[in-house]
């Protein structure tokens, strides 16, 4: 994996006349020492659409100061971006190229721009002489190498970068120098949007898959294109394990394989349902790690919380290895999933269908009218599987129908989810509950799972001569947090089902 940086900085505008004011006058500044002036030279890349710089990503190789090389940064906020470093090369690293998939798809990155840099380096330093940021002074020549090949700019400006754990209110105590100084900040989120602006314009705005015309039609799609956008900003994020991710790529899923279902009379299924199917095929490759980290962690937790003369035997290193042993080849498959031609044919299909969506009549109908009706739909849904489950006696059969109203209710949180921006308030307070349903449904079912793992645990013990009891402990401990959600259900359920809350939508 590449090296990773977090990058926080400010940029601001300048001429060849600017001069630095006194930053010593920065609250918690108490030095400034030059470190010369460094002659950069960076190429940036891109697809010929120029994909990543529509989603304010940057792919460099530069040539020139301390930390030559490939990089490729992803924006995590407002002059927050995380910087991922490459060793110096004359192809793109594979460690990189990964991260770029879900984006670049199909096409190849080529040269866009050249920017030629020569940088007059100060550091920011405390009164320890710790290096608090990093202000340059950066005169830019830009290239353009792609379209309209040729065309050039230039450019001085200022950029202020926060070292490594310093504190982030020197950038504000800086920036009040250099306003007072008549320096204003940049229009300009990065040197490479300045320079495709300036040499020929940059990428072409995003198009929306639908007028926001208050129709069924144009709030379903304005929903479905934030769950495969969140799919496409999700991919690299997987890759680089950052917490969460796989998670949140998983609902991405499922959020639009439910809106497919529950919104059928807007979106034609027989378009749909192919689509909708690898959509469960990427949330099942993804699954296996996330599902065996939360029943992983469910178990080492019921051990901690068990009394020491309740532990028999090596409990917590039989449940290590056991971890060990379900999760290996986990991530790998994932990450498979992700690389396979299968992946790329269903986000391409996923931006056909946003760029062509098969609209129903029902697609023309006023969405306040339209929406409510599919969700209470979809609450009936629900109900219809919540009763029946709560009539049968504890067991497998109960087990089984609770986990499909769990599955229904997602459905239907998903649902009010969907149509949360065009209901407001009724709508966030109908997914507020019935999410409360789908948790308790989850925290029964992460029981009935857990159950079935203690049982294998206590073969394994009992196999390899080892005490069985501690297992048994906690498959009763577990077989009580599943009954006690049985018992919770009912009172949960009569909030969720309160028909204020259906009536609430269509008001």
């Amino acid at each position: 994996m590449a090296e990773t940086k977090r990058e926080i900085e400010r940029k601001y505008e300048a001429t060849a006349d600017t001069r630095l004011p006194d930053l010593t006058r920065a609250a918690g500044v108490a030095s400034v020492t030059g470190e010369g002036v460094t002659e950069l030279d960076a190429v940036y890349y891109d697809t010929p659409g120029l994909r990543l710089a529509a989603d304010s990503l940057t792919l460099r190789r530069r040539t020139g100061g301390s930390d030559a090389g490939w990089h490729l940064k992803f924006p995590v906020a407002v002059g927050v971006r995380d910087e991922l470093r490459a060793p110096l090369s004359e192809k793109l690293p594979r460690s990189l190229a990964g991260l770029l998939r879900s984006r670049v798809r199909h096409d190849e990155v080529v040269p866009v721009v050249r920017l030629r840099s020569s940088r007059d380096v100060r550091h920011l330093r405390d009164e320890d002489g710790t290096v608090l940021a990093e202000v340059s002074v950066d005169t830019v020549r830009a290239d353009r190498l792609l379209g309209t090949s040729g065309a050039t700019a230039a450019w001085t400006e200022i950029e202020v970068e926060l070292a490594d754990d310093a504190d982030p209110a020197v950038l504000d105590a800086v920036e009040k120098r250099l306003r007072k100084a008549g320096v204003h900040p940049s229009d300009a989120p990065s040197k490479l949007a300045r320079a495709l602006h300036e040499t020929g314009g940059g990428p072409a705005e995003k198009e929306t898959a639908a007028p926001d015309d208050g129709s069924a039609g144009a709030a379903v799609l304005a929903y479905a294109r934030e769950q495969v956008d969140a799919l496409v900003r999700l991919d690299p994020a997987v890759r680089r394990e950052l917490p969460d991710a796989v998670h949140q790529m998983r609902v991405a899923c499922r959020r639009l394989r439910s809106a497919f279902k529950t919104y059928r009379k807007v979106l034609d299924r027989d378009v749909t349902d192919p689509v909708g199917a690898e959509l469960k095929w990427l949330a099942g490759e993804l699954g296996h790690a996330r599902d065996q980290e939360v029943l992983a962690a469910r178990l080492s937790d019921a051990l901690d919380a068990l009394p020491r003369e309740r532990l028999h035997g090596p409990v917590r290193g039989r449940l290590r290895r056991w971890d060990r042993a379900r999760s290996a080849g986990a991530r790998r498959r994932a990450l498979d999933a992700l690389d396979s031609p299968r992946h790329l044919a269903l986000l391409d299909a996923l931006d056909r269908l946003l760029a062509d969506p098969p609209l129903r009549p029902g697609a023309r109908k006023k969405a306040t009218k339209a929406l409510p009706r599919a969700i209470r739909r979809d609450h009936g849904r629900l109900a219809d599987r919540i009763g029946p489950a709560l009539a049968l006696d504890p067991g497998h059969e109960r087990d089984v129908a609770l986990h499909e109203a769990r599955k229904a209710a997602k459905r239907a949180r998903y649902a009010a989810d969907a149509a949360a921006p065009t209901l407001g308030k009724p709508a966030k307070r109908f997914s507020k509950r019935v999410k409360a349903v789908q948790s308790l449904l989850g925290d029964h079912q992460d029981a009935v799972v857990a159950r079935a793992a203690l049982r294998d645990l206590a073969t394994e013990a009992e196999t390899a001569g080892e005490p069985s009891f501690t297992w048994g402990v906690l498959h009763e401990r577990q077989e009580a947090a599943a009954a006690a959600s049985e018992r919770e259900l009912p009172g949960v359920w009569e909030r969720a089902e309160a028909p204020g809350i259906r009536a609430a939508l269509s008001r």
